[in-house]
């Protein structure tokens, strides 16, 4: 049946974009930062409008030109009209042409004085205005902008080559018309009639400022664009190696963990570094130390359980080889009894080996629940005198202050601490002797000792004492009664909970060895 549609994966966002994350850290660093500077160029285009705008004005400049020119040269004579138009196109830089009502030309600034403009010639132009030129022409391409006819002067130079006076005549009213020059500078031209003569008045004029202007204006934003693109790429080069180089290191340093070929791998942890990177190196570091502990504990505790068991299986092996080829009633009932005894330490050892290697995932998913010790530590020692178990030992309670004695905690677990102490302590108490377990709470923390007048712990042992399989068995003990994981067991259970365990002294001096534990104080939210 197929899969309800609620319940498919959604693709992920990437997918969604149609990106891809397998494109390098680097690479997406230089895309970001490119993809801003390339929308800042993106303004480059709208030097178009700025264009647009300036053409506007100088259209409306030549209407006016164009109407008040008319209207000056209205009704005057032709001389008085030559004077003028010579003034004009000099000081305006224009020319001006008259046409009479015949389409005939009558006066042309130019002809008048020397010319106010000329028309450049592209070919004598260097290099870099043909590379403006492509760049003006790549410009109008992206935008769309309508190509503009070039300027040419008519070869017969009567009215009617212009189609801008034609229409200047028909409407009455001033024709404005606009035109490339051959270095494709605009070149403006207003058309308007001259009364009501039927004379048609025709200014032009090369307005290379328009170009220039704009093209410095590009100029200007294409070096802004140009310098903010390489100090962009440097920076990003820069951020890209402080981010990426510390990772391919602990890339490779975290694919040789894994591929364990190196016992002495050492992650780099980055010192000098306080950001997000040098955080995740150091707990990378500390997560592959740890874990290189834990399989060396794993290890150390596979090779432990076959050393221990391994006598037992040797000494049942060896019982039941034996008994068949025993025939007298009372060694055969010894070598029975023999082989009772292993099994029960095998099956003793089995036991506690299980446990000892379930409680760290069993804590992991424990959730810690308020614990008064004082009241556990009470109620364990009446159930343990009403079972027996301290046999002629008698366990006294004392406590230091009136601070509560409540700590985070699994109660089980806890309890499982304190009866492996007690154990502990009754095992190495003379006959008739006494443990003193002594609660008190100081500095935010619950601590509880639990004392005995045994031999004492030498001070080079007291810390193998709680490692797995390590035993110190009182004297005339029966072998194979303590799997050595008592202690073990009592401090994994102890540093799950965030407390620490050691072996000291007596605090009065006297003989015997003193265990204490200290466990974090429930804080009441």
């Amino acid at each position: 049946m197929a899969e309800p549609a609620a319940k498919r994966r959604k693709p992920s966002l990437a997918a969604r974009l149609g990106l891809s994350w397998r494109v390098s850290l680097t690479a997406r660093i230089l895309a970001v930062n490119i993809i801003a500077l390339a929308l800042l160029a993106g303004s480059l285009f709208y030097i178009d409008s700025y264009r647009r705008e300036l053409l506007a004005e100088r259209y409306r400049l030549a209407k006016a030109e164009a109407e008040i020119t008319a209207n000056a040269l209205a009704g005057e004579t032709p001389e008085k009209q030559r004077k003028l138009i010579r003034r004009i196109g000099t000081s305006q830089s224009l020319r001006l042409r008259l046409y009479g009502a015949d389409g005939v030309l009558q006066i042309d600034s130019f002809e008048l004085a020397p010319p106010s403009y000329r028309l450049i010639d592209p070919a004598s132009e260097p290099w870099l205005q043909d590379a403006a030129r492509a760049l003006d022409r790549g410009m109008d391409f992206m935008l769309g902008a309508p190509p503009i006819p070039d300027y040419r002067d008519p070869a017969d130079g009567s009215a009617g080559a212009w189609p801008e006076i034609a229409a200047a005549l028909a409407d009455g009213r001033t024709e404005i018309g606009h035109k490339a020059a051959p270095d494709q500078t605009p070149v403006i031209i207003a058309a308007t009639p001259v009364g009501r003569t039927g004379m048609a008045l025709l200014i032009t004029r090369n307005a290379r400022d328009i170009t220039e202007n704009v093209r410095m204006a590009r100029q200007t934003l294409a070096i802004i664009v140009g310098a903010a693109l390489a100090v962009s790429i440097l920076l990003s080069l820069f951020l890209a190696r402080t981010i990426v180089e510390p990772l391919r290191k602990l890339v490779r340093a975290a694919v040789r963990v894994r591929l364990g070929r190196d016992r002495s791998v050492v992650v780099p942890r980055l010192p000098d570094r306080r950001d997000e990177i040098g955080l995740l190196a150091r707990a990378i570091s500390d997560m592959s130390v740890a874990l290189r502990q834990r399989i060396d504990a794993v290890e150390s505790f596979a090779a432990d359980v076959a050393h221990e068991l391994k006598n037992p299986l040797t000494s049942l092996r060896s019982a039941l080889e034996s008994i068949d080829r025993v025939e007298k009633p009372d060694l055969r009932n010894q070598l029975l009894g023999v082989a009772k005894d292993d099994v029960r330490r095998i099956d003793f050892l089995v036991t506690e080996i299980a446990d000892a290697s379930r409680i760290d995932a069993e804590l992991s998913r424990t959730v810690f629940e308020p614990v008064d010790m004082g009241q556990m530590v009470r109620g364990l020692v009446a159930e343990r005198d009403q079972r027996g178990v301290n046999g002629t030992c008698t366990i006294v309670i004392g406590r230091e202050g009136a601070a509560p004695l409540t700590v985070a905690g699994d109660p089980p677990r806890l309890e499982r601490v304190l009866q492996n102490l007690l154990d502990n302590a009754v095992s190495f108490s003379p006959e008739h002797g006494t443990i003193e377990v002594t609660l008190c709470a100081k500095e935010n923390r619950v601590k509880i000792s639990v004392c005995d007048h045994g031999p004492g712990i030498p001070a080079d042992a007291r810390e193998r004492i709680f490692e797995r399989f390590h035993s110190l068995r009182p004297s005339g003990e029966e072998f194979g009664k303590h799997s050595g994981l008592g202690l073990a067991i009592a401090r994994t259970i102890v540093e799950a909970h965030f407390g620490r365990i050691a072996a000291n002294d007596r605090p009065d001096g006297g003989r015997g060895a003193c265990i204490e534990i200290s466990l974090p104080a429930w804080q009441a939210r």
